[in-house]
This record gives structure tokens, sequence and C-alpha cells, in this order.
């Protein structure tokens, strides 16, 4: 028997807090959870700063990540059991694609890196062009597994990342407005924080998925567990992932970073701790076994070394990073973001640099993907359709007024975060006109 269907002697079961168990038949798929580059999620979190906010949510993208795979094992034994091809083209499921599935969905989220979403935006990167990469470099132990089931099996994996695999439904598994990468999520990071809104019937939508020619429908019978689930996702935005005190750690988090970077560069007048596995990044010039080495541990194990620094900005930094002390924020207007230089100006009168101590979060720019049917021309997030027993299909909203009336709508706030000292001061001395003059602006977490 060879790589490619070897079975396990008995299947491999991982006990899971949302799935109860995640089911392991393929040696490939448990030799894959062995590499080092998957094992290495087990040490990035979930949820980056919101574990801050919700001190449940310490899980991790390893346990995302094997969520993901069971759910996408069961659509495909769903789809094998109701809906098997017959001859090719009728647009039926032909489970030889079953194994390129489930490798995608369990290497998804492969090259996310340390705090992944401020790590990209200070470096530069691409959590989805690097889990391309690793799954297609010969120097990774992942390829060298893929490659055992065939030669060009790791760019097959990798193209379905990629959204270019010629099988829509192989994509739309992983990668559509509802897939099992955001059901996992969603899911998992609602049993985490304790948010139930975020609680959808995950079993019933994998009951009325069926495939078709173009990829992925839902039966009509099953319409408003899907209409569910889009209120969820909503919900769960608004609520968790958009959360103003995570962003304000995620303020601190950037800024810091930004901080190490710039005194790095500057060598001649500051002195620095010499983060040896951030120095490629600082450099611009990193490889894959540099990025691999990071996680979570790494960055909060430089944070630690620096509450010695003599920097004051950077030790500050820090101390507010490891003992949770976010900054605070208020929400503003267009009609008070006139005031923001002055906000500013008093903050710096306080002692604060700025730079380091005041930002403009907008959550409008957070990585949100609203369900919006208006925009066809975006393969990557198909609209959703509901099949009729005719085999007619009907676009999700056509069909809810609940769906309709947020489809293609984006919420949220700006928000102006500073220390939190300029409203409740340690220090009511020296600073005290400021103070005051900076909270006449504040009414009601809100700028006025």
């Amino acid at each position: 028997m060879n790589y490619t269907a070897k079975l396990l002697p008995r299947e491999k079961v991982f006990r899971d807090p949302v799935h109860n168990y995640i089911h392991v038949a393929y040696q490939v798929i448990l030799d894959l959870i062995g590499t080092r580059e998957f094992q290495r999620l087990r040490r990035i979190k979930q949820l980056g700063t919101s574990s801050f906010t919700f001190h449940g949510a310490e899980h991790s993208r390893f346990t995302h990540s094997l969520g993901v795979y069971e759910l996408t094992r069961q659509i495909c034994d769903n789809f094998v059991r109701n809906y098997p091809s017959q001859q090719p083209g009728d647009g039926l499921w032909n489970d030889h694609e079953r194994l390129v599935a489930l490798c995608a969905a369990l290497l998804h989220d492969i090259g996310h890196g340390p705090y992944s979403h401020t790590f990209e935006r200070i470096f530069g990167t691409n959590h989805e062009a690097w889990t391309v990469k690793i799954i297609t470099s010969p120097e990774t132990e992942v390829n060298q597994v893929l490659r055992q089931v065939d030669a060009d099996f790791p760019e097959k994996v990798a193209s379905v990342i990629q959204k270019t695999y010629p099988n829509p439904q192989v994509v739309q598994m992983i990668s559509s407005q509802i897939d099992a990468d955001r059901m996992d999520y969603l899911l998992r990071d609602a049993y985490h924080t304790g948010t139930k809104y975020g609680l959808f019937d995950v079993t019933r939508i994998l009951r009325v998925m069926r495939p078709y020619e173009k990829g992925i429908a839902f039966q009509a019978n099953g319409m408003h567990a899907v209409e569910d689930y889009i209120v969820c996702r909503f919900q769960m935005y608004q609520q968790v992932y958009f959360h103003p005190v995570s962003r304000g750690m995620e303020v601190v988090l950037t800024h810091l970073l930004q901080r190490a970077k710039f005194l790095y560069e500057d060598k001649g007048s500051h002195h620095i701790q010499v983060p040896t596995l951030l120095v490629p990044f600082f450099e611009q010039n990193f490889g894959t076994d540099d990025y691999l080495k990071l996680d979570d541990g790494v960055l909060n194990t430089y944070f630690t070394y620096w509450l010695d620094n003599p920097d004051s900005i950077l030790k500050d930094l820090s101390i507010r990073f490891l003992d949770r002390k976010p900054l605070k924020s208020i929400a503003f207007t267009p009609e008070t973001e006139t005031i923001l230089p002055k906000m500013r100006d008093l903050v710096e009168a306080a002692g604060f640099e700025p730079e380091y101590y005041t930002a403009i979060n907008d959550s409008f720019d957070e990585p949100y993907d609203a369900y919006d049917p208006a925009n066809n021309n975006n393969r990557a997030k198909p609209q959703i359709e509901i099949m009729q027993e005719d085999g007619s299909l009907n676009e999700l909203s056509t069909l809810s007024p609940i769906v309709h009336a947020i489809a293609g709508r984006t919420t949220g706030d700006r928000r102006f975060y500073f220390p939190r000292e300029m409203l409740h001061p340690d220090d009511l001395q020296i600073f005290t006109p400021v103070y005051d003059e900076f909270k006449q602006h504040v009414s009601n977490n809100a700028l006025k």
C-alpha cells in the first residue's frame, strides 16, 4: 500500500473541547501533525492580545488547525455518503479530492507568526504567503511529508491556500463565506472567551451542505442555521475581535516592537539587549528558518529582558505589555476629530512621547470579511447559495431579511488611545492642570 492511501492500524483521536473527538485515519495527517512546523503552532495564541480581555482565550493556532481539519473531514464524509460523483462533470463529490482537502485544512494557518496580525504590520510579512512557502519549501518537514504522497502534492495543497486549485468545492471547504476555518474559529473562540452569542448549530450546517458544479451550496431547509451563523459571526466581531481593550494592548505591542526596531537601527545613541532572533526582521533579511524560530514565547522573552533596559520608553512599554496595562481609549467622530492634535499635545505635555503613547485605531481596518453578496468578483469570498428542491440557487440575503439587513455593512468605531494616567493620574502635582484640561474633552468614553 502506498503512502497516499496508507491508513493507521487503528484510528487516532484527539480529545477536543469543541468537537469532542478529532479523528485521524491517514498516516500522512498524523505525520504532518508531528512536524516541527505544525508543533510550533502550539506556541502561538489563536487570539493574540484578546487573552488580555477574555482570560480564557489561551487556545492556540494548533488547536484551531486541528478543528478545521476535523470539520473538513466531516464535510468529506457527508459528501461521499450523500453526493458521490457518478460520472465526470456531474458536479458531485469525487472522494479522490479528500486527501488534498484534509491536508490544506490542517495546514491553512501554518504560516502565522507570533502575535500574527501585529507582527505582520510591523515587519511586512503575510501569513498566507508564508503558509505557501512553508508547504512548498524543500527544507521544511511539512514539505518532506507531503512529497511522500506525490512529487507535486505540496504544490496542490498550496494551490488550495492560494485559491487556484481547479476544484472550487475543495477551495470553498476551507476558504469561503461559510467554511471549516470560519466555523471552527467562531465556535472555538466563543467557547474559550465564554461568549455564548458566538455559538451556532454547526451540526445542522454540515448536514445541509452539498456540492455542486461551482462549489458548495446549502439546502433550503437548512437556511435558518446558515442565517444564524452569519448573525453570530457579526456579533463575535463586534463584541470580541474588535474589543477596545484588546486593541489597546495591540497598540502597546505595536509601539513596543517599533521602539525596539528604532533602537536597534540607532545603535550610536541607544543601547538595547540585541534580540538575536528578531535581527533578521529588523534588517529585512530573513528566511524560512528565521521565521520558524519565532513564536509568542520568543517575543515575550525579549520583552522580559527589556524590563531592565536603560531606554525608558522601551522599558515602560515592556512593563505595560507584560503586566497588562493597556492604553485607555475614547471614541471620536469626524466632528470631534479636529480636537485630536490638541489631545496629543496634552499627552506630550504630561511627559509622554506621542509617537509611542498615542494612537488612532480604526476597527474598520481590522481583518473582517463582512458578508457582501454584491461583490461577486472575489473568488475568495463567494456568496452563500441556497439550493431549492429543483436545483435552482438563490443568494442567501434575497431569502433572509436578517442577513439582508447586515449584508455588505461594516460597523465599528474609531478610537483615540492614550495613557491611562491622563484620566487616572498617579502624580497629582506638577501635571494637574494638563490632566484637568485633557479630561474636559472626555465624556462617556468619547471625545467631546
